[in-house]
């Protein structure tokens, strides 16, 4: 099929990590369509512009999205490139996922702070300081450890390593996806396995968004999705979708194809840790979405509705926002 669109504008945030996924993408796009002139746009998202509040007290979805996906409608772009854990399960009207990526890694890891002798989650001392800024591993962190001091962390990774380097904490998680992508795997002193850490919803993967009505842009997508990362993430998206999850709560869930089968893992925890309600599901991959929403239902009325009411009870913050 000969296209005539000769060109594709790309936006993105800003952020190192945003910038190295679309241009991961604009470097995919030119391999397989060499005549094809793609730009890439950087836009301002609300969540970059509030740098004083942790991103679980803001109590708003699509922080790092919104505006891209405004300039998405507008046709000032014709895709748009997120981090999938960022990307909201509900999409604006005349938007769509045209293709995840392959996924890095889902994992986290722990970074230890360098002036500190031990290298392994285990061995910090009983009250040790970790940085996060993630509800989801803050409730994982304190099930496995109640004692620890928690440090809400905000910023790029340069930001968050110098943050480290500076402070007297004992370390910090980040998603291993991230640390790798950028050039810092040599940092990482322990990948946390997924009994200990599970991971968030799309964890690892690109999503690229598109126009509905835009078989053009969707047709040059194709060669960079990933079959076995979409099925894997459209179930874990369809749990987040019926819990009505985001930043502001503690879901993990691990979607993978295992000898032909589709596992999925979830938890929904509180967020002191003391109660953390964990269940699977498993069946054929086309399935992946029923069962996402099934083990949603299961875990929502296996006690996960309980602690999901006690966390949306505590009113946002309003944050300052930086011009």
């Amino acid at each position: 099929m000969k296209n005539s669109q000769q060109s594709i504008v790309i936006g993105t945030r800003g952020s190192q990590l945003a910038l190295w996924q679309a241009n991961w993408v604009k470097q995919e796009l030119n391999t397989h369509f060499h005549h094809l002139h793609v730009e890439i746009q950087i836009i301002k998202t609300t969540g970059d512009k509030i740098l004083d509040s942790p991103l679980s007290a803001i109590g708003d979805k699509g922080l790092f999205t919104k505006e891209i996906e405004h300039a998405l409608l507008e046709r000032t772009i014709d895709v748009a490139v997120h981090s999938l854990k960022d990307l909201p399960t509900m999409l604006p009207a005349g938007l769509k996922i045209g293709a995840i990526s392959k996924r890095e890694d889902v994992r986290d890891v722990f970074i230890s702070h360098p002036d500190k002798p031990y290298k392994r989650f285990e061995d910090v001392p009983p009250d040790a300081a970790i940085a996060t800024g993630s509800l989801r591993r803050k409730c994982q962190l304190l099930s496995m450890r109640p004692n620890l001091r928690i440090i809400d962390l905000r910023g790029n990774l340069n930001t968050r390593f110098a943050k480290l380097e500076h402070s007297d904490w004992d370390g910090m998680i980040l998603a291993r996806a991230g640390v790798v992508r950028l050039g810092f795997k040599q940092r990482i002193t322990q990948v946390l396995p997924i009994e200990q850490m599970m991971p968030a919803v799309g964890q690892g993967a690109i999503g690229i968004e598109i126009r509905e009505q835009d078989p053009a842009v969707e047709k040059f997508l194709e060669p960079l999705a990933s079959r076995a990362a979409t099925i894997a993430t459209t179930g874990e998206r369809a749990l987040l979708r019926f819990l009505e999850g985001g930043c502001q709560v503690p879901i993990g869930t691990y979607g993978r194809i295992e000898r032909g089968e589709f596992l999925l893992d979830a938890l929904i925890g509180s967020l002191d840790g003391k109660k953390i309600i964990r269940g699977k599901a498993r069946g054929t991959p086309d399935r992946s979405e029923e069962l996402g929403k099934h083990l949603a239902e299961t875990l929502y009325s296996g006690g996960g509705k309980e602690i999901l009411e006690q966390i949306r009870s505590v009113p946002a913050t309003k944050p300052s926002v930086a011009g």
